[in-house]
């Protein structure tokens, strides 16, 4: 899996503090990113779950919607509002 590129993942929005009130995240490299630079709280079960989702994604040990979905889960444990992406 190229994990820079949006092919197995179904893209997010979600609705974030600060300049850029909308973030697009549409590849696992985006969660990766959201995750360790951007998240308001590094230290929730859901959090840790969706880096451990991530990373095992990237490494082709888990399926990318299943950071996805940690991805989801996580924002919902933050308070973070998603929008699901239609194509």
């Amino acid at each position: 899996m190229k994990w820079h590129t949006s092919g197995e993942f179904t893209p997010v929005m979600l609705v974030v503090n600060g300049s850029e009130k909308y973030k697009l995240v549409a590849t696992l490299w985006e969660v990766a990113n959201m995750l360790t630079a951007c998240w308001p709280d590094d230290d929730g079960e859901e959090y840790l779950t969706a880096i451990r989702a991530c990373r095992d994604a990237l490494h082709g040990d888990a399926l990318v919607e299943e950071a996805r979905e940690a991805l989801i889960r996580a924002a919902d444990e933050a308070g973070i509002p998603v929008i699901t992406v239609v194509h």
